[in-house]
Protein backbone atom coordinates (compact mmCIF):
# COMPACT_ATOMS: atom_id res chain seq x y z
CA UNK A 1 0.00 0.00 0.00
CA UNK A 2 1.68 2.49 -0.88
CA UNK A 3 3.02 4.18 -1.24
CA UNK A 4 3.60 2.77 -3.04
CA UNK A 5 3.58 8.69 -4.82
CA UNK A 6 4.06 11.00 -7.84
CA UNK A 7 5.06 7.36 -8.26
CA UNK A 8 7.34 6.22 -11.06
CA UNK A 9 5.70 4.30 -13.85
CA UNK A 10 6.52 0.71 -14.31
CA UNK A 11 7.36 -0.59 -17.74
CA UNK A 12 6.70 -4.22 -18.52
CA UNK A 13 9.61 -6.24 -19.81
CA UNK A 14 9.88 -9.97 -20.13
CA UNK A 15 9.71 -11.51 -16.67
CA UNK A 16 10.41 -8.23 -14.83
CA UNK A 17 8.25 -5.34 -13.70
CA UNK A 18 10.54 -2.39 -14.11
CA UNK A 19 10.37 1.30 -13.29
CA UNK A 20 12.02 4.00 -15.37
CA UNK A 21 15.61 4.67 -14.38
CA UNK A 22 16.63 8.11 -13.24
CA UNK A 23 20.07 8.58 -11.74
CA UNK A 24 22.83 6.09 -10.99
CA UNK A 25 23.02 4.58 -7.38
CA UNK A 26 26.02 4.63 -5.07
CA UNK A 27 29.00 2.29 -5.45
CA UNK A 28 27.48 -0.45 -3.28
CA UNK A 29 24.45 -2.70 -3.55
CA UNK A 30 21.69 -0.19 -4.35
CA UNK A 31 18.99 0.38 -1.77
CA UNK A 32 15.69 1.30 -3.38
CA UNK A 33 13.40 3.73 -1.70
CA UNK A 34 9.65 4.05 -1.22
CA UNK A 35 7.41 5.33 -3.60
CA UNK A 36 7.22 4.66 -2.46
CA UNK A 37 7.07 5.92 -6.02
CA UNK A 38 4.34 5.46 -5.93
CA UNK A 39 3.11 3.37 -3.26
CA UNK A 40 1.37 3.36 -0.10
CA UNK A 41 2.09 5.28 3.05
CA UNK A 42 1.56 3.29 6.21
CA UNK A 43 -0.64 4.92 8.82
CA UNK A 44 1.76 7.20 10.68
CA UNK A 45 1.29 5.85 14.18
CA UNK A 46 1.61 2.18 13.27
CA UNK A 47 4.50 2.73 10.88
CA UNK A 48 6.35 4.69 13.51
CA UNK A 49 5.83 1.92 16.05
CA UNK A 50 7.19 -0.70 13.70
CA UNK A 51 10.28 1.26 12.83
CA UNK A 52 10.98 2.21 16.41
CA UNK A 53 11.03 -1.49 17.20
CA UNK A 54 13.52 -2.02 14.39
CA UNK A 55 15.80 0.97 14.47
CA UNK A 56 14.95 3.08 17.47
CA UNK A 57 13.49 5.82 15.30
CA UNK A 58 10.49 6.52 13.10
CA UNK A 59 10.55 6.14 9.34
CA UNK A 60 9.23 9.28 7.73
CA UNK A 61 6.74 8.83 4.87
CA UNK A 62 7.79 9.60 1.32
CA UNK A 63 6.97 9.76 -2.34
CA UNK A 64 8.75 8.10 -5.26
CA UNK A 65 9.50 9.60 -8.63
CA UNK A 66 11.45 9.52 -11.87
CA UNK A 67 13.50 12.03 -13.78
CA UNK A 68 14.75 13.15 -17.17
CA UNK A 69 18.38 12.58 -18.05
CA UNK A 70 18.37 14.92 -21.05
CA UNK A 71 21.10 17.58 -21.02
CA UNK A 72 20.34 21.25 -21.48
CA UNK A 73 23.32 21.62 -23.83
CA UNK A 74 21.40 19.82 -26.56
CA UNK A 75 19.01 22.76 -26.73
CA UNK A 76 21.67 25.42 -27.36
CA UNK A 77 21.87 26.55 -31.01
CA UNK A 78 25.18 26.57 -32.85
CA UNK A 79 26.97 29.41 -34.55
CA UNK A 80 28.90 32.54 -33.57
CA UNK A 81 27.36 35.18 -31.35
CA UNK A 82 24.06 33.34 -31.13
CA UNK A 83 25.85 30.46 -29.44
CA UNK A 84 27.46 32.71 -26.86
CA UNK A 85 24.20 34.53 -26.14
CA UNK A 86 22.21 31.33 -25.84
CA UNK A 87 24.83 29.72 -23.65
CA UNK A 88 24.89 32.75 -21.37
CA UNK A 89 21.11 32.66 -21.07
CA UNK A 90 21.21 28.94 -20.37
CA UNK A 91 23.81 29.41 -17.66
CA UNK A 92 21.64 32.08 -16.05
CA UNK A 93 18.65 29.73 -16.08
CA UNK A 94 20.69 26.91 -14.57
CA UNK A 95 21.92 29.15 -11.78
CA UNK A 96 18.40 30.41 -11.06
CA UNK A 97 17.03 26.86 -10.91
CA UNK A 98 19.79 25.72 -8.55
CA UNK A 99 19.26 28.73 -6.32
CA UNK A 100 15.53 28.21 -5.93
CA UNK A 101 16.05 24.54 -5.04
CA UNK A 102 18.69 25.44 -2.46
CA UNK A 103 16.42 28.09 -1.00
CA UNK A 104 13.49 25.67 -0.90
CA UNK A 105 15.58 23.13 1.00
CA UNK A 106 16.64 25.75 3.53
CA UNK A 107 13.04 26.92 3.91
CA UNK A 108 11.74 23.44 4.64
CA UNK A 109 14.32 22.95 7.36
CA UNK A 110 13.41 26.38 8.74
CA UNK A 111 9.69 25.55 8.63
CA UNK A 112 10.19 22.48 10.81
CA UNK A 113 12.48 24.30 13.25
CA UNK A 114 10.11 27.27 13.60
CA UNK A 115 6.87 25.31 13.11
CA UNK A 116 5.92 27.97 10.56
CA UNK A 117 5.16 26.39 7.16
CA UNK A 118 4.50 29.74 5.45
CA UNK A 119 8.22 30.29 4.91
CA UNK A 120 8.06 27.61 2.17
CA UNK A 121 5.39 29.35 0.09
CA UNK A 122 7.61 31.58 -2.05
CA UNK A 123 9.48 28.70 -3.74
CA UNK A 124 6.57 26.35 -4.46
CA UNK A 125 3.34 26.29 -6.41
CA UNK A 126 0.20 26.25 -4.30
CA UNK A 127 -0.29 22.52 -4.79
CA UNK A 128 3.33 21.66 -3.97
CA UNK A 129 3.26 23.96 -0.96
CA UNK A 130 0.27 22.04 0.40
CA UNK A 131 2.17 18.79 -0.11
CA UNK A 132 5.16 20.18 1.78
CA UNK A 133 2.93 21.28 4.63
CA UNK A 134 1.52 17.74 4.88
CA UNK A 135 4.99 16.21 4.73
CA UNK A 136 6.23 18.45 7.54
CA UNK A 137 3.17 17.65 9.64
CA UNK A 138 3.89 13.94 9.18
CA UNK A 139 7.53 14.42 10.11
CA UNK A 140 6.67 16.31 13.28
CA UNK A 141 3.96 13.78 14.19
CA UNK A 142 6.57 11.05 13.98
CA UNK A 143 8.96 12.77 16.36
CA UNK A 144 11.15 14.71 13.96
CA UNK A 145 12.50 17.90 15.50
CA UNK A 146 14.84 18.99 12.74
CA UNK A 147 16.22 18.21 9.30
CA UNK A 148 19.53 19.42 7.88
CA UNK A 149 20.94 19.27 4.38
CA UNK A 150 24.59 18.28 4.75
CA UNK A 151 25.57 17.64 1.13
CA UNK A 152 24.21 18.63 -2.28
CA UNK A 153 25.47 17.61 -5.72
CA UNK A 154 23.86 18.33 -9.08
CA UNK A 155 22.81 16.01 -11.87
CA UNK A 156 21.17 16.87 -15.22
CA UNK A 157 19.08 20.02 -15.57
CA UNK A 158 16.71 20.31 -18.52
CA UNK A 159 14.85 23.46 -19.57
CA UNK A 160 11.92 23.35 -21.98
CA UNK A 161 10.38 26.78 -22.35
CA UNK A 162 8.68 27.71 -19.10
CA UNK A 163 9.21 24.31 -17.44
CA UNK A 164 12.37 22.64 -16.20
CA UNK A 165 13.53 19.40 -14.61
CA UNK A 166 16.53 19.28 -12.26
CA UNK A 167 18.20 16.30 -10.63
CA UNK A 168 20.08 16.63 -7.34
CA UNK A 169 21.74 14.21 -4.93
CA UNK A 170 20.96 15.31 -1.39
CA UNK A 171 22.18 14.02 1.97
CA UNK A 172 19.89 14.87 4.86
CA UNK A 173 20.30 14.32 8.59
CA UNK A 174 17.03 13.86 10.48
CA UNK A 175 16.94 14.56 14.22
CA UNK A 176 14.26 12.95 16.41
CA UNK A 177 12.80 14.01 19.72
CA UNK A 178 14.66 11.23 21.55
CA UNK A 179 17.97 12.71 20.40
CA UNK A 180 18.71 10.12 17.72
CA UNK A 181 19.81 11.19 14.26
CA UNK A 182 19.54 9.36 10.97
CA UNK A 183 21.31 10.17 7.70
CA UNK A 184 20.37 9.21 4.15
CA UNK A 185 21.14 10.27 0.60
CA UNK A 186 18.48 10.45 -2.10
CA UNK A 187 18.19 11.38 -5.73
CA UNK A 188 15.68 14.23 -6.05
CA UNK A 189 14.01 15.01 -9.37
CA UNK A 190 12.47 18.48 -9.29
CA UNK A 191 9.93 19.86 -11.74
CA UNK A 192 9.91 23.65 -11.92
CA UNK A 193 7.73 26.19 -13.68
CA UNK A 194 8.12 29.91 -14.30
CA UNK A 195 5.87 32.17 -12.29
CA UNK A 196 6.11 35.89 -11.82
CA UNK A 197 9.32 36.04 -13.82
CA UNK A 198 11.13 33.44 -11.72
CA UNK A 199 11.31 29.70 -11.18
CA UNK A 200 9.29 27.88 -8.51
CA UNK A 201 9.02 24.18 -7.69
CA UNK A 202 5.97 22.28 -8.90
CA UNK A 203 7.00 18.78 -7.83
CA UNK A 204 9.80 16.92 -6.06
CA UNK A 205 10.16 13.18 -6.37
CA UNK A 206 12.80 10.74 -5.13
CA UNK A 207 13.33 7.73 -7.37
CA UNK A 208 15.70 5.98 -4.98
CA UNK A 209 17.23 5.97 -1.53
CA UNK A 210 20.96 5.51 -1.66
CA UNK A 211 23.76 5.19 0.81
CA UNK A 212 24.76 7.76 3.39
CA UNK A 213 28.00 8.60 1.59
CA UNK A 214 26.70 11.95 0.36
CA UNK A 215 27.93 11.16 -3.15
CA UNK A 216 25.88 11.03 -6.33
CA UNK A 217 24.88 7.56 -7.44
CA UNK A 218 27.26 5.90 -9.87
CA UNK A 219 25.18 3.10 -11.38
CA UNK A 220 21.59 2.79 -12.52
CA UNK A 221 19.01 2.49 -9.75
CA UNK A 222 15.90 0.38 -9.80
CA UNK A 223 13.74 2.31 -7.33
CA UNK A 224 11.05 0.62 -5.35
CA UNK A 225 7.73 2.36 -5.20
CA UNK A 226 5.21 2.20 -2.50
CA UNK A 227 2.37 0.31 -3.96
CA UNK A 228 4.25 -0.46 -7.13
CA UNK A 229 6.59 -3.20 -8.24
CA UNK A 230 10.15 -2.23 -9.08
CA UNK A 231 12.98 -3.67 -11.05
CA UNK A 232 14.67 -6.89 -10.08
CA UNK A 233 18.29 -5.63 -9.94
CA UNK A 234 17.61 -3.48 -6.86
CA UNK A 235 15.30 -5.38 -4.53
CA UNK A 236 13.96 -3.46 -1.59
CA UNK A 237 14.94 -4.12 2.01
CA UNK A 238 12.65 -5.93 4.40
CA UNK A 239 12.73 -6.91 8.04
CA UNK A 240 15.80 -8.00 9.94
CA UNK A 241 15.74 -11.31 11.72
CA UNK A 242 14.51 -14.69 10.56
CA UNK A 243 10.80 -15.02 9.81
CA UNK A 244 9.12 -18.15 11.05
CA UNK A 245 9.66 -21.03 8.62
CA UNK A 246 6.89 -21.18 6.05
CA UNK A 247 6.17 -23.71 3.31
CA UNK A 248 6.45 -21.58 0.18
CA UNK A 249 5.67 -22.82 -3.31
CA UNK A 250 8.70 -23.20 -5.52
CA UNK A 251 9.35 -20.14 -7.71
CA UNK A 252 8.37 -20.54 -11.31
CA UNK A 253 11.01 -21.28 -13.90
CA UNK A 254 13.16 -18.40 -15.05
CA UNK A 255 11.19 -16.07 -17.28
CA UNK A 256 7.82 -17.31 -16.00
CA UNK A 257 7.27 -14.75 -13.24
CA UNK A 258 7.73 -11.02 -12.81
CA UNK A 259 9.65 -9.88 -9.76
CA UNK A 260 9.25 -6.93 -7.44
CA UNK A 261 10.85 -5.53 -4.33
CA UNK A 262 7.55 -4.93 -2.54
CA UNK A 263 4.72 -6.73 -4.42
CA UNK A 264 3.71 -10.36 -4.58
CA UNK A 265 0.52 -11.70 -6.14
CA UNK A 266 -1.07 -11.18 -9.55
CA UNK A 267 -1.52 -8.22 -11.92
CA UNK A 268 -3.55 -8.05 -15.15
CA UNK A 269 -2.79 -5.57 -17.91
CA UNK A 270 -3.14 -6.56 -21.57
CA UNK A 271 -4.27 -3.17 -22.88
CA UNK A 272 -7.79 -3.55 -21.47
CA UNK A 273 -9.84 -0.99 -19.57
CA UNK A 274 -10.54 -2.10 -16.00
CA UNK A 275 -13.55 -0.67 -14.21
CA UNK A 276 -13.83 -3.04 -11.24
CA UNK A 277 -11.76 -5.46 -9.17
CA UNK A 278 -12.73 -7.83 -6.35
CA UNK A 279 -10.94 -10.25 -4.06
CA UNK A 280 -11.47 -12.25 -0.86
CA UNK A 281 -8.71 -13.27 1.53
CA UNK A 282 -8.07 -14.43 5.06
CA UNK A 283 -6.40 -12.01 7.47
CA UNK A 284 -3.19 -13.75 8.57
CA UNK A 285 -2.17 -14.85 12.03
CA UNK A 286 1.31 -13.37 12.36
CA UNK A 287 4.25 -15.34 13.66
CA UNK A 288 4.96 -14.81 17.35
CA UNK A 289 8.73 -14.68 16.86
CA UNK A 290 8.91 -11.10 18.09
CA UNK A 291 10.22 -9.80 14.77
CA UNK A 292 8.65 -6.47 13.80
CA UNK A 293 7.21 -6.04 10.32
CA UNK A 294 4.26 -4.97 8.17
CA UNK A 295 2.17 -6.62 5.48
CA UNK A 296 -0.70 -5.31 3.36
CA UNK A 297 -3.15 -7.34 1.31
CA UNK A 298 -5.16 -5.41 -1.27
CA UNK A 299 -6.92 -5.14 -4.61
CA UNK A 300 -6.40 -2.16 -6.89
CA UNK A 301 -6.74 -0.58 -10.31
CA UNK A 302 -3.88 1.19 -12.10
CA UNK A 303 -0.26 1.52 -11.07
CA UNK A 304 1.52 -1.17 -13.09
CA UNK A 305 2.29 0.98 -16.12
CA UNK A 306 0.81 4.25 -14.90
CA UNK A 307 1.27 6.79 -12.13
CA UNK A 308 -2.20 6.35 -10.66
CA UNK A 309 -3.43 3.67 -8.26
CA UNK A 310 -6.70 3.27 -6.37
CA UNK A 311 -6.44 0.47 -3.82
CA UNK A 312 -8.10 -0.93 -0.71
CA UNK A 313 -7.35 -3.78 1.67
CA UNK A 314 -6.16 -4.85 5.09
CA UNK A 315 -2.90 -4.36 6.93
CA UNK A 316 -1.25 -6.49 9.58
CA UNK A 317 1.55 -5.13 11.77
CA UNK A 318 3.85 -7.09 14.05
CA UNK A 319 5.08 -4.57 16.61
CA UNK A 320 7.44 -6.97 18.36
CA UNK A 321 7.24 -9.15 21.47
CA UNK A 322 4.43 -11.17 19.90
CA UNK A 323 2.04 -8.22 19.67
CA UNK A 324 0.11 -7.50 16.46
CA UNK A 325 -2.24 -4.85 15.10
CA UNK A 326 -4.75 -5.05 12.22
CA UNK A 327 -6.69 -2.51 10.22
CA UNK A 328 -8.59 -1.93 6.98
CA UNK A 329 -7.62 0.96 4.72
CA UNK A 330 -8.08 2.70 1.37
CA UNK A 331 -5.61 4.76 -0.66
CA UNK A 332 -5.86 6.99 -3.71
CA UNK A 333 -2.35 7.80 -4.84
CA UNK A 334 -0.61 10.13 -4.40
CA UNK A 335 -2.60 10.74 -1.19
CA UNK A 336 -1.66 8.79 1.92
CA UNK A 337 -3.64 5.75 3.00
CA UNK A 338 -6.63 6.20 5.29
CA UNK A 339 -7.88 3.72 7.87
CA UNK A 340 -11.56 2.80 7.57
CA UNK A 341 -13.94 1.82 10.40
CA UNK A 342 -14.00 -1.91 9.76
CA UNK A 343 -12.66 -4.21 12.46
CA UNK A 344 -10.52 -7.10 11.22
CA UNK A 345 -8.77 -9.85 13.16
CA UNK A 346 -6.61 -12.88 12.38
CA UNK A 347 -8.62 -15.59 10.65
CA UNK A 348 -11.32 -13.22 9.39
CA UNK A 349 -12.43 -13.63 5.77
CA UNK A 350 -12.58 -10.21 4.11
CA UNK A 351 -13.94 -9.27 0.68
CA UNK A 352 -12.95 -5.96 -0.92
CA UNK A 353 -14.20 -4.51 -4.20
CA UNK A 354 -13.52 -1.30 -6.14
CA UNK A 355 -16.10 -0.43 -8.82
CA UNK A 356 -16.53 2.57 -11.08
CA UNK A 357 -20.07 3.88 -10.92
CA UNK A 358 -20.67 4.49 -14.61
CA UNK A 359 -18.12 4.37 -17.40
CA UNK A 360 -15.90 7.43 -17.51
CA UNK A 361 -17.50 9.08 -14.47
CA UNK A 362 -14.44 8.83 -12.22
CA UNK A 363 -16.81 7.96 -9.37
CA UNK A 364 -15.74 4.79 -7.54
CA UNK A 365 -17.44 2.74 -4.88
CA UNK A 366 -15.05 0.99 -2.46
CA UNK A 367 -16.76 -1.74 -0.46
CA UNK A 368 -15.53 -3.96 2.38
CA UNK A 369 -17.23 -6.92 4.01
CA UNK A 370 -15.90 -8.90 6.95
CA UNK A 371 -17.50 -12.23 6.04
CA UNK A 372 -16.69 -13.65 9.46
CA UNK A 373 -18.43 -10.94 11.50
CA UNK A 374 -20.93 -9.67 8.93
CA UNK A 375 -19.71 -6.09 9.34
CA UNK A 376 -19.56 -3.97 6.17
CA UNK A 377 -18.21 -0.60 5.11
CA UNK A 378 -18.45 1.26 1.84
CA UNK A 379 -17.63 4.70 0.54
CA UNK A 380 -17.78 6.59 -2.75
CA UNK A 381 -14.78 8.57 -3.97
CA UNK A 382 -13.87 10.67 -7.00
CA UNK A 383 -10.63 9.58 -8.66
CA UNK A 384 -9.11 9.88 -12.12
CA UNK A 385 -7.74 6.47 -13.05
CA UNK A 386 -5.94 5.21 -16.13
CA UNK A 387 -7.88 1.96 -15.64
CA UNK A 388 -4.86 0.26 -17.20
CA UNK A 389 -4.43 -2.69 -14.83
CA UNK A 390 -6.01 -4.69 -12.03
CA UNK A 391 -4.09 -6.16 -9.10
CA UNK A 392 -4.45 -8.67 -6.26
CA UNK A 393 -1.39 -8.04 -4.11
CA UNK A 394 0.44 -8.83 -0.87
CA UNK A 395 2.77 -5.88 -0.25
CA UNK A 396 5.59 -4.73 1.98
CA UNK A 397 4.34 -1.13 2.46
CA UNK A 398 6.64 1.87 2.22
CA UNK A 399 7.47 4.82 4.44
CA UNK A 400 9.48 7.91 3.56
CA UNK A 401 12.77 6.12 4.10
CA UNK A 402 11.98 3.13 1.91
CA UNK A 403 10.16 -0.16 2.02
CA UNK A 404 9.26 -1.36 5.50
CA UNK A 405 10.10 -4.86 6.78
CA UNK A 406 7.72 -7.56 5.58
CA UNK A 407 6.13 -9.43 8.48
CA UNK A 408 5.92 -13.21 8.85
CA UNK A 409 2.35 -13.73 7.63
CA UNK A 410 2.63 -17.38 6.67
CA UNK A 411 0.34 -18.15 3.74
CA UNK A 412 -2.56 -15.93 2.66
CA UNK A 413 -5.25 -17.57 0.49
CA UNK A 414 -7.02 -15.35 -2.05
CA UNK A 415 -10.28 -16.34 -3.75
CA UNK A 416 -13.00 -14.74 -5.85
CA UNK A 417 -10.33 -12.73 -7.69
CA UNK A 418 -12.22 -11.11 -10.56
CA UNK A 419 -12.23 -7.87 -12.52
CA UNK A 420 -14.37 -6.10 -15.08
CA UNK A 421 -12.31 -5.59 -18.24
CA UNK A 422 -13.82 -3.86 -21.26
CA UNK A 423 -17.25 -4.32 -19.71
CA UNK A 424 -16.88 -8.08 -19.16
CA UNK A 425 -16.38 -9.84 -15.82
CA UNK A 426 -13.23 -11.95 -15.98
CA UNK A 427 -11.31 -14.07 -13.49
CA UNK A 428 -7.53 -14.17 -13.10
CA UNK A 429 -7.05 -16.74 -15.83
CA UNK A 430 -9.36 -15.01 -18.29
CA UNK A 431 -7.67 -11.66 -17.65
CA UNK A 432 -4.27 -13.17 -18.33
CA UNK A 433 -3.03 -12.04 -14.91
CA UNK A 434 0.68 -12.60 -14.35
CA UNK A 435 2.32 -13.75 -11.09
CA UNK A 436 4.73 -11.48 -9.22
CA UNK A 437 7.36 -12.74 -6.76
CA UNK A 438 8.75 -10.42 -4.08
CA UNK A 439 12.54 -10.58 -3.70
CA UNK A 440 14.86 -9.52 -0.90
CA UNK A 441 18.14 -7.63 -1.25
CA UNK A 442 19.98 -10.86 -2.05
CA UNK A 443 17.58 -11.64 -4.87
CA UNK A 444 15.96 -14.44 -2.87
CA UNK A 445 12.18 -14.99 -2.99
CA UNK A 446 10.57 -13.29 0.00
CA UNK A 447 6.89 -13.82 -0.85
CA UNK A 448 5.82 -16.18 -3.63
CA UNK A 449 2.40 -16.60 -5.30
CA UNK A 450 1.07 -20.03 -6.15
CA UNK A 451 -0.29 -20.97 -9.54
CA UNK A 452 -3.87 -19.91 -10.29
CA UNK A 453 -6.38 -22.46 -8.99
CA UNK A 454 -8.44 -24.68 -11.28
CA UNK A 455 -11.43 -22.34 -10.81
CA UNK A 456 -9.43 -19.51 -12.42
CA UNK A 457 -9.98 -17.06 -9.55
CA UNK A 458 -7.90 -18.26 -6.60
CA UNK A 459 -4.27 -18.40 -5.51
CA UNK A 460 -2.19 -17.97 -2.36
CA UNK A 461 0.88 -16.00 -1.37
CA UNK A 462 3.43 -17.65 0.94
CA UNK A 463 6.13 -15.99 3.01
CA UNK A 464 9.44 -17.79 2.66
CA UNK A 465 12.20 -18.15 5.24
CA UNK A 466 14.31 -15.54 3.48
CA UNK A 467 15.33 -12.49 5.49
CA UNK A 468 16.36 -9.01 4.44
CA UNK A 469 17.55 -5.76 5.98
CA UNK A 470 15.46 -2.67 6.77
CA UNK A 471 15.52 0.36 4.51
CA UNK A 472 17.30 3.54 5.66
CA UNK A 473 15.33 6.58 6.73
CA UNK A 474 15.82 10.01 5.25
CA UNK A 475 15.09 13.55 6.14
CA UNK A 476 13.36 15.48 3.41
CA UNK A 477 10.34 14.74 1.25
Amino acid sequence: MSAIYDDPSIQQRPAVLEEPVSAPPPPRPPVPRRRSRRGRLVAAGIAATVVVALAGASVVPGAPGHGLLTGLVSQVPTGGTAVAASQSQADTQLAAIQQVIQRANAEQAQAIASQNPSVMSDTATAAHYNQLVQINQQLVAQGVTGIQLTNLAWGPITVNGTTATATSYETWVTTFSDGTTLQSTDTNVYTLVQQGGGWIIQDDQQPNSSSSSGQPPTSQPSPAAPGQPSAQPAPAPAAPGQPAPQAAPAPAAAGAQDTSTNWSGYAATGGQTYTAVTGTWTVPQLSQTGTAGVGATWVGIGGVSSRDLIQAGTQDVAVGSGQSQYQAWIELLPAASQQVPLAVAPGDSVTVSITEQGAGTGVWQIAFKNNSTGQTYQTTVHYTSSQSSAEWIEEAPAGRGGILPLDSFGTIPVSGATAVANGQTVDLAQAGAQPITMLNTAGQPLAVPSAIGSNGSSFSVARTQAAATPAPTRGRG
